[in-house]
């Protein structure tokens, strides 16, 4: 080999996307729009972010699938879910706190449901994921 150095060929910049480029702003202003429109304000992204965030537990979600079958006191909720009782109660406190669950008193026993059809839509969704795309798939896609 000789003492030059080989150079990269130079692209012409005709070929060049303009995405490439830190002076493009946006590619496809319609989409940008569209999705500017979707996010909302940031307090309403943060906002669902907790939601999900309160629902990553997983005996919070235990809990919030159970009930999406039937309204259950918290005894009941215990002996589905195989959860000890003063857990139940703490993680029904955290999710009525983000209005997931609402509770209705019938003489001394107090029975928790979803608070309503947003709740019950996003569990359903949920657990049709996982059963469509199966646990262990889910897993190796996080790793």
């Amino acid at each position: 080999m000789t003492g030059t150095t080989s150079q990269l060929p130079e692209i012409p910049e005709a070929i060049v996307p303009e995405a490439w480029s830190d002076d493009c702003d946006c590619l496809h202003p319609e989409a940008v729009e569209s999705a500017k429109h979707a996010l909302g304000d940031a307090a309403s992204a943060g906002d669902t972010a907790r939601i999900f965030a309160v629902l990553a537990d997983p005996t919070r979600m235990r809990v919030v699938i159970a009930l999406s079958a039937s309204e259950l006191c918290v005894t009941d909720l215990a002996a589905a879910t195989g959860v000890n009782r003063t857990t139940i109660s703490h993680q029904l406190r955290v999710l009525r706190g983000h209005r997931l669950v609402r509770r209705r008193r019938d003489g001394k026993v107090v029975y928790y449901a979803l608070d309503d059809d947003h709740v019950m839509a996003l569990v359903s969704m949920a657990t049709a994921h996982v059963a469509e795309n199966g646990v262990h798939e889910l897993e190796r896609h996080t790793a």
